[in-house]
């Protein structure tokens, strides 16, 4: 099918690819980047035969409402906005709220994968009504993993992305139990490779994950983990689903733990944390070394 794609950054840019591959046509526009079809949101739309379907991939927060909002002044009844950056779910309401006034539909999708998702595909949830769904399940089922699954309609509009704020907390929460596994053994005068464990730990142990393979990945590339800084930015989901754990009266230790440990991060240089920037990096391309701060853009 025919999709816009607004934002070409490490998600956009790269979901914009895997469609293309895939055989889908996709215009593509970005404020920065040389890579786009466009030079307006309104040639984009111009572009598009109608029914149009346009994909919002820029960061949550000013971008992504300047953004819909624009699109909700060029776009006609019968086009449809899918919402896929990091964004509050609650947000999310308002947006579809504003736009059904002009009839133009509104789904928003949580996207996991990060700058691996090209090659293996991406986790995809989202909330918006039936018929919405459906008429970007083509786009979907090209962005989830070749092999199956990934996807889930969660329900509603904001659905989708308030599964992706849990499933981020709960990516927090493992990330720091990996982190602080390897600040006890690195500390230890009794585990000789550490590295080595870890990697041992990728086969027939109920630990292995993407993750723990990551790990090993930036363990092999830098055993000491000696070029990073052991800071990690929190991209805003994390707080958000410890504020929704607190509203909802649910115990969430583990996660509200993990968010902290990241406060913690920024005072000093924690060998934990630098498990967590590691694993940040290989998933995320947030790099954050000595030499240069983090470049985050959508991902835990």
């Amino acid at each position: 099918m025919q999709i816009g794609m607004i934002g070409l950054g490490k998600m956009g840019g790269n979901m914009a690819a895997r469609l293309r591959e895939k055989g889908h046509e996709v215009i593509g526009y970005d404020v920065a980047s040389q890579e786009r079809d466009v030079d307006t949101l309104a040639e984009l739309v111009g572009r598009l035969a109608a029914p149009r379907t346009v994909w919002v991939m820029v960061p949550a927060g000013e971008p992504t409402s300047a953004t819909v909002a624009e699109l909700g002044d060029l776009l006609e009844a019968g086009d449809l906005v899918i919402e896929g950056g990091n964004t509050h779910y609650v947000d999310d309401r308002t947006r579809a709220e504003a736009l059904s006034a002009r009839g133009v539909g509104y789904v928003d999708a949580g996207v996991s994968g990060g700058v691996w998702g090209r090659q293996n595909g991406y986790g995809i949830m989202v909330g918006g009504a039936a018929s919405d769904i459906e008429r970007a399940r083509p786009v979907f089922d090209s962005l989830t993993p070749d092999e199956g699954g990934g996807f889930v309609h969660a329900g509603g509009v904001g659905a989708g992305h308030f599964v992706k704020m849990v499933h981020n907390g709960i990516e927090y929460g493992m990330m720091q139990a990996f982190a602080e596994g390897y600040e006890l053994m690195a500390a230890s005068d009794v585990v000789d490779d550490v590295p080595g464990t870890f990697e041992s730990w990728r086969e027939g142990t109920v630990v292995r994950s993407w993750l723990l393979d990551l790990l090993s990945r930036a363990l092999e590339q830098d055993p000491d983990l000696a070029e990073l800084r052991g800071y990690a930015q929190d991209s805003g989901e994390g707080r958000w689903t410890v504020q929704a754990a607190v509203d909802l009266a649910v115990p969430a230790p583990a996660i509200t733990a993990a968010l902290f440990a990241r406060f913690a991060s920024r005072q000093d240089d924690s060998p934990a944390m630098k498990v967590v920037a590691a694993l940040r990096n290989q998933f995320g391309g947030h790099a954050v070394t000595k030499a240069g701060a983090a470049d985050d853009h959508d991902e835990p």
